[in-house]
Formats: C-alpha cells, structure tokens, sequence
C-alpha cells in the first residue's frame, strides 16, 4: 500500500466526475506540512480555476462534491483559496494497521509490471587497498539492489573491477624497477599500492593524456601495451598479483555484508575489445585520429578514445564490450552506473556510442553521485599518496568506537553481555554507523569526510535507529510478547492519542517511502523517512506508556505500534544493509 496513492486515486475520480485531468490533479498531492492541516495537502484547484475561468475555491467545492470518501476519509476541508485537505479516518488507520501487522511485507506488495536491472558498482582498481572515495558507489549500489529486490524487480549485481586498465602498466613498470623484494612478500598489496603512488609521482603530466609524452609515462604504456597484447612475462606477473589483490577487496566486502552476483573485470572483456573496436570503425563510428581510433562528438566535446596508437585499449572499449555482453547474457530493461559525478562525460560518450552502435534494448543509466572531500574539500583519491585511512581501517575505528559507546551507554539488560555479543554489536553499530552517514545524504552532493560526523551516536544516525528497534525489543520482551504472537493473533489497534495517529501514519507512508526512493535513486529518502519515524515514535513513547498503559486494551494495542515500530526499522535498515541489534 502506498498511502499517498490512496488520496491520488479518490481525488483523480473526482477531477474525472467534473471533467478535468485526472493526472494533473493527482500529481497536486503532497504531504501535509503541518498535521493541524491534515495528513495530505492538493492545491490542484488554483491550476485548474485559471483554465476553467472559475474561482479556485469554487474548483475545490467541485472536487469535494464528487469525492467518494467511503471509510477511508474523514470530510476534507478546504482552506484558503481552495486548498484541499486530507484527513483519514481514525478507524480506517486502524484497520490497516492491523493488516500491516498480519503481513511480513509490512503491506509493500511487489510491482505489478517488475524490470529486469543490472546494477554496475563498487568497481575499484584492484591492485592497491580500498579507501574511503569507494565507499559510496559500494554501499549505494548495494543499498540500490536490495531496495529493488523487496520491492519484486530483477537485479543481477554486477563489479567491474579494474583488474586490466592503465594502472597495471604503471604497477608492471614499478614492480621490474622500484619494488621492496622484502615488503611484496608480507603485504603485496601494500607494496603495490606504495609503487603505484611512487610511479604516478613520477609523471610530467597527467595520466589520462593520452598526448603526453615523458619517459616514465611512456615506459607505463608501453608495459600496459605488451599486458594487452599477451606478452608472457606481464601475463605471468598479472597472474602473480590478483590473487592477493581480490582478497584484499573480498575481505572488505564480507565486513560490509556486500555481495555480488558477478565479479568480472576488465580483464574478462580483454577477448572482446579488439572486435568491437573493429566494428566500431567498420561501421564508421570510429574514425583514424593522429594513430588512434576515436569517436567524435562536436567541436566542443573531446573525442572518446577506443584504441591507443599503441594499441592499448581504453576504459571506454571495456565498457562497450561490457554493455554489448550484458545485453546479450541478460537481456536487461535497465543498466545502472552507479560512478562518481566526475565520470558524467566518460557516459554520456558510452551511452551515445552504444546508441550509435545499435545498442538500445535497455535504459542506460548513470546513478552519479558526489564525491568524498577530505579536509581541504578536494575528492579524495589515491594516487597523491594522501588518501588517508584505507576503509578497513575506518570500519576498525567505527568499530572499536562503537564499542567504547556501548561499554558507557549499555542498559541495565546489558550487564551480564557476553564479550562475543558485545563485539559483534560493536561490528554492527559500527559499520552500521559509517554506512548511514554515507547513505543520509543526497547522493548528488558532496560531503566532507569526518570522523565525528561519520561515527556520532546520537541524532539522524544508525546508532540511534538501531537504539530505538532495540527499545522496541526491550518493551516486548518485558511484555512477554513477540512479533509471532502479534500478528498471528493482532489485538485490536486503537487510536485515542495524537501521538498514536502520527505513529499511524508515519508507518503507513513506508511503501510511499520506498517507491520515492527507486524512483530516483536516492537511499536517502530512506534515512529521512526513518527520521520521521524515529522522532513519532519518540513521541509517542513519551506520550502513551505501553507496559503502564491505563488498560489491557491501549496496553496490548500499543505493544502492535511498538512491534510495527521494530520491524519497520528493521526493514528499512536491512535495504541499507544496516543490520540491528536485539539489544543495544
């Protein structure tokens, strides 16, 4: 159920009985601003009287006129001139609660008319360990993926790694010249990472020239060239470093409880490249340019380069031979990058070249989303050696932070905690704590990374939405109740207290929530709802005291709240991949 969708639906019959648009009126609707307005709020009229040549309060009395309200609505009034507000009925609120607790799904049914989505992230470079600037396309995509998942499309989840690509020229260069003999053997991909930054430091100019000349640089190239083209010692080398490499990343990955259905890097296109380079140019897409072959665009755009004049092939070539693959392995509806903002030509020329090439059975879609700035607010990155705290070490920090949070918080049920509980407490508060600090912003925007905001315990955090599941435990467990026993047998729902209305409500807009999520891609409409919800239930706990309620009624119908309450939570952080705690 989505609630929004039920004053949509009443108001569009409405608008159809007077002759009007339906969907215009429909797509009026919003949430009430203030509760003493009503629930849901459509100034539809104003639009409409200027059409009609009426008054916009006369259009209003028009609408309400053909309104049939049934059960669901009290009478709406009209405000101002010609404000519609909507207020549902207590009992009517009360009943779907009911339902909500009766179904696991929490009334989100699955959509009707489900896609097929395969969803492009996380993708780092493999040979150096991952660090902050990954963390966003990681968990967006993830958080993207189970969010389509619940609500019944298809995901198949797919990480790019940049297993092929110019960096191993530079790490093959660094390794036959600049490495520690010693310091490859303990920790491979420390030393990898330590030749890569050594080597970049040594460019006269930018790596992603592809005009520049200088003698390390060409050196890189020239080692990328022979990778490419299966020279036997950087093939064998290449070999020597994956497998520490992938499980340097895998490693991270479980701690983030972060799965893939395919992991296939560049490497896995390597087969591919040389022909659609070939169709590209035969078909006339790419053209000869100065020994290379690229494809124009304008004047005022640069070309997207397919294949170097050494024969190396570019990023753009891997992902063109992946869409083409995708297409045919999968036969998607959608493609979704989920890739930094900086990335926003690199695919808008794929997207376009892919169009040209006749590759438009599915949608392709960029997810951009800002970048992690460090103190100086420029995006954080590896290759200046300044990228500060690898993100194992910042999960390490979140984690043992957590822990000193629960040692000094912990309640009078935590006392006799187990030192195994409180260490995989501390992991999920921790993580949990990282993610959603990520994960409450717009994903357009940058943010500065900051340990305090990052790791705070309190306010718009992980910790507190786990704190207040918790609290609702804790009450049912003192109650002797469950989530079993409430909906097998759901005590009647009452609503007497303002408080208990705004709960109502604020549970009943989780499909809404949900779908204004997916529709954008934006997880943080997911955090904001969770807010909402947070601060109701705050209130209300404040409010309508549930194991001293005046009676066995208003007792056993708020203990339903509070289990609505945990398992809405509950839900909602899962999509995140946040996990709970019982006890916090």
């Amino acid at each position: 159920m989505i609630l929004i969708e039920t004053v949509r639906a009443a108001l569009g019959r409405s608008a159809f009985k007077a002759g009007f648009d339906p969907s215009s009126v429909e797509s009026s609707v919003r949430p009430a601003g203030e509760s003493k307005h009503g629930d849901y709020q459509a100034n539809a009229a104003m639009a409409l009287a200027k059409a009609v040549g009426k008054p916009p309060r006369a259009v209003a009395e028009l609408l309400v006129a053909g309104l049939d309200l049934g059960a669901a609505f009290s009478a709406p009034e009209i405000a101002g001139p010609g404000f519609l507000n909507f207020r549902f009925s207590d009992e009517w609120l009360a009943d779907r609660l009911s339902e909500m607790s009766r179904d696991e799904r929490l009334l989100v049914a699955p959509v009707g008319s489900p896609r097929r989505l395969v969803i492009d992230f996380s993708s780092p470079n493999v040979a150096k360990p991952m660090h902050v600037g990954h963390l966003r396309s990681t968990i967006l995509g993830d958080a993207l993926s189970r969010l389509f998942r619940f609500l019944g499309h298809e995901v198949i989840t797919d990480n790019h790694l940049g297993d092929w690509g110019t960096q191993f020229g530079m790490l093959l260069y660094g390794y036959k010249n600049m490495r520690d003999d010693e310091a490859f053997r303990l920790d491979p991909v420390r030393e990898l990472a330590r030749l890569y930054v050594a080597v970049r430091q040594q460019f006269r100019a930018d790596e992603d020239d592809d005009q520049a000349s200088d003698p390390v640089q060409d050196a890189c190239r020239a080692e990328v060239a022979k990778l490419h083209a299966g020279d036997p010692e950087n093939m064998e080398l290449w070999r020597s470093f994956m497998p520490a490499c992938l499980e340097e990343i895998e490693r991270v990955y479980r701690r983030l409880d972060v799965r893939f259905d395919h992991v296939l890097g560049e490497s896995f296109y390597q087969p591919m490249l040389a022909p659609v380079a070939a169709d590209l140019s035969s078909s006339g897409i790419a053209e000869e340019s100065h020994g290379a072959r690229v494809v124009f665009f304008g004047e005022n755009e640069p070309p997207a380069l397919v294949r170097k004049r050494d024969g190396a092939f570019t990023y753009a070539t891997s992902d063109l031979a992946a869409i083409a693959w995708r297409l045919e392995k999968f036969n998607p509806t959608d493609i979704l990058y989920v890739v930094d903002s900086r990335q926003a030509l690199h695919f808008k020329q794929i997207f376009e070249v892919a169009r040209r090439w006749g590759k438009t059975s599915a949608r392709l879609t960029h997810v951009a989303f800002g970048s992690v700035l460090g103190e100086d607010r420029k995006p954080i990155k590896t290759r200046d050696g300044k990228a500060g705290a690898t993100l194992e070490q910042l999960l390490d920090e979140a984690v043992r932070l957590a822990g000193e949070t629960f040692d000094s918080h912990g309640d009078e049920e935590d006392a006799s905690f187990p030192g195994a509980d409180r260490a995989a407490i501390a992991e999920a508060v921790g993580i949990g704590a990282v993610k959603y600090a990520d994960l409450s912003q717009n994903r357009v925007s940058d943010y500065v990374f900051s340990w305090y905001k990052m790791l705070a315990m309190d306010g718009n955090t992980a910790a507190y939405m786990q704190y207040a599941y918790a609290r609702c435990r804790s009450i049912l467990r003192k109650a002797g109740a469950s989530s079993e026993s409430l909906s097998r047998s759901v005590p009647k729902v009452l609503i007497g207290h303002s408080a208990e209305r705004s709960l109502a409500i604020h549970l009943l807009r989780l499909g809404e929530a949900l779908h204004a999520a997916a529709a954008d891609f934006r997880p943080h409409v997911l955090t904001a709802y969770l807010w909402d919800l947070s601060k109701a239930y705050s209130a209300f706990f404040q409010s309508c005291p549930v194991l001293k309620a005046p009676d066995a009624l208003s007792r056993d119908s708020r203990l339903v709240l509070c289990d609505l309450v945990s398992r809405t939570i509950r839900t909602v952080l899962g999509l995140l991949g946040i996990r709970v705690v019982e006890r916090m």
